[in-house]
């Protein structure tokens, strides 16, 4: 049996929903292994997968006889076919943050459903917890990230461009058997790290600057997330300041990061450190890791979570001064009933190239 898939009828139960139409392919690929075009249905009977014969062996080569879902070619499906899948079905779910409006009124005429209702992130929530295989994934994922700063800190030279670091992670990161780059990466240098999400440019790293270098890869379909701030040949002392400032508290939500911790108040301690220094904490202090990058839990003012074991988060204060420079240092973090398990294990001391 799909525990995934027995754990999400278990909810919908839970809502009153007898099935849920699933057409996200990331949840889809979290619920059955399957990458390719279709969509999945969840009915009171059976579990139906509907693609179109250019992916029919692909899947079912992917799936097992435990997962229990039927594959079907679209080009076998009848309207009557599509009117028996949800009979008896008085609510079925939809992924109300996914689907148009235009798709909605589809699903609604093809199934000839009574009630379509949203699902508030059923999926995304339940993708929080990660198990035994995602974790793994998600380390190594990590491991992989920690050996390419690794190879950085020997790579980086002054006259390199941001655009040429940039490509060597990227390049680091596919000969060593990466999937791929888990978000776009973000090197900058100079006054361009006092921008949180600058993008790599032709500027030439020199004397003096600091560099930003948050970046991350994806191994078995699993993200890593992490950032560095660097220097070259020295550290100017009002820097210095700056940089303890982040690093103490990026040390102390560390300490802070276990089963039952509150995001807002883990938000609103950095956040709270930081103006009796006369600095604002800009962007959230973390995010939940997995499948995507940016999941749906935000350890930020204006969302409210407690964390639980097995959820995997980011923990990444920093400050910005606008024009000067920026410093931001975030690790990926694996929650535990007792405390958390830090998964990018790379220097955080003054770092100097």
């Amino acid at each position: 049996m799909n525990l995934k898939i027995k754990c999400l009828k278990e909810r919908l139960k839970s809502l009153n929903m007898e099935g849920m139409i699933v057409s996200n392919p990331i949840n889809i690929r979290y619920l059955t292994n399957i990458n390719a075009e279709g969509v999945l249905l969840i009915t009171r009977k059976e579990n139906i997968y509907i693609t179109d014969s250019r992916y029919i062996e692909n899947v079912q080569k992917t799936i097992t006889i435990d997962d229990e879902i039927i594959v079907t070619d679209i080009k076998d499906v009848s309207e009557y076919d599509y009117e028996n899948f949800f009979t008896y079905c008085e609510n079925v779910g939809f992924e109300e943050k996914y689907v148009t409006y235009y798709k909605y009124r589809e699903y609604m005429h093809k199934y000839k459903i009574n009630n379509l209702v949203e699902t508030e992130d059923i999926i995304e929530k339940q993708r929080a917890i990660k198990d035994e295989i995602e974790i793994e994934s998600i380390k190594k994922a990590c491991e992989l990230t920690d050996k390419c700063f690794e190879h950085l800190l020997k790579f980086i030279k002054k006259g390199m461009t941001e655009k040429e670091i940039a490509f060597e992670i990227e390049k680091y990161f596919k000969e060593n058997g990466a999937d791929g780059l888990a978000f776009p990466t973000i090197v900058a240098s100079g006054i361009n790290s006092s921008m949180p999400h600058a993008e790599p440019t032709d500027k030439k790293i020199e004397s003096g600057d600091i560099i930003t270098l948050d970046f991350g890869c994806i191994v078995d379909g699993y993200c890593s997330d992490m950032t560095r701030t660097i220097f070259v040949d020295f550290i100017q002392e009002y820097v210095k300041k700056v940089y303890d400032l982040v690093l103490k508290n990026q040390l102390q939500t560390l300490k802070e990061m276990k089963e039952g911790a509150n995001t807002k108040i883990l938000f609103k301690m950095v956040e709270s450190d930081f103006k009796i220094n006369d600095y604002t904490l800009i962007h959230a202090l973390g995010h939940s890791v997995g499948m995507e990058v940016h999941e749906n839990i935000i350890i930020g003012s204006k969302s409210e979570n407690i964390l639980k074991a097995n959820m995997i988060l980011t923990n990444e204060p920093g400050i910005y001064i606008p024009g000067k420079f920026g410093v931001r240092i975030e690790d990926t973090v694996l929650i535990t009933k007792f405390g958390c398990i830090n998964l990018t294990k790379s220097e955080k001391n003054y770092i100097v190239i």
